[in-house]
């Protein structure tokens, strides 16, 4: 049984080492282009309203004159996929 398991583990080694070989080889993909913006640095920022972590519509308006506000996007986050 353990000679079983240790020729499995070979075998799953192996399989692993030749796949991360051939990641090597391949082309990079082409980075997209960034988006355009018809926005200045030092220009106030446009409307807009975002749902928080608990489902919550926000407006960027509702923290003018109360805070600094820092738009963090991570893609795929909190998406559970």
């Amino acid at each position: 049984m353990k000679t079983r398991i240790a020729q499995l583990a070979m075998l799953l080694l192996t399989l692993v080492l030749s796949v991360q070989g051939q990641d090597k080889t391949a082309p990079a993909a082409p980075q997209p282009a960034p988006p355009r913006t018809h926005l200045k640095v030092g220009q106030q920022a446009p409307e807009f309203t975002l749902t928080d972590t608990t489902g919550k519509p926000v407006k960027l308006s509702d923290f003018k004159g109360k805070k600094n506000v820092v738009l963090a996007f991570y893609v795929l986050a909190f998406t559970g996929g």
